[in-house]
C-alpha cells in the first residue's frame, strides 16, 4: 500500500520501508516487538528520522513504510518542529483475524507471522488515546482501497501531527 502511495504521488516521493533498517542489523538483532529490543528500536527509530529529514530536505514527500508505535512519535514531532515540515501519521488497522491473517499469509522469510506478538501489537494499536482519530479500519479494503483513503485523509489534513 504505501509503494502505491509515494507512486502515484503527484510530487517526487520516496516509499521508506523501515524494515531495510532493522534488517541492516546483522549482528545483536532482537526481534523490534520484544521489550528487550527497546534500545535497538530508539536507534532504528532516530535512523529512520535522519534519512527522513534527508530526503525531505531535498524536496521530496516522504512515505515510511512500517509499524510505528505512538511512542515513537516525538523524534518525528522534532523534525517536523526544527524543519518546519509538515508530518502526518496514519494508522492502518483492520479487525484482528483480517491482521493475524493478512501477516501469516506474507511472502517473505523475514517477515513477522509469530500470531502472538502480532496481536500483541494490535492491542497496542487498538488504544491510541488522542491518536485515535489517526487510525483506519482497513478491514474491507484492498491495497488501491487503502492508498486511496491515505490519500483522502492526508489531503484533509486531519493526520498531522504537531
Amino acid at each position: 500500500m504505501a509503494g502505491l502511495l509515494a507512486a502515484n504521488a503527484s510530487v517526487p516521493t520516496v516509499n521508506l520501508t523501515t524494515d531495510l533498517f532493522y534488517r541492516a542489523i546483522q549482528t545483536g538483532f532482537v526481534p523490534p516487538y520484544l521489550p528487550a529490543a527497546h534500545r535497538q528500536n530508539v536507534v532504528v527509530v532516530d535512523a529512520i528520522v535522519g534519512t527522513v529529514a534527508t530526503f525531505a530536505r531535498g524536496g521530496y514527500d516522504v512515505v515510511v513504510d512500517g509499524v510505528f508505535a505512538p511512542w515513537f512519535l516525538s523524534p518525528f514531532r522534532v523534525l517536523s518542529e526544527r524543519d518546519h515540515l509538515t508530518v502526518s501519521y496514519v494508522v492502518l488497522r483492520p479487525e484482528l483475524g483480517i491482521t493475524v491473517a493478512r501477516a501469516t499469509e506474507r511472502a517473505g522469510d523475514d517477515e513477522l507471522r509469530d500470531v502472538d506478538a502480532i496481536t500483541g501489537m494490535h492491542g497496542a494499536f487498538a488504544q491510541l488515546g488522542d491518536l485515535e482519530g489517526h487510525a483506519i479500519d482497513t478491514s474491507g479494503l484492498d491495497a488501491e482501497q487503502t492508498s486511496a483513503e491515505v490519500r483522502r485523509i492526508l489531503s484533509s489534513g486531519r493526520s498531522r501531527l504537531g
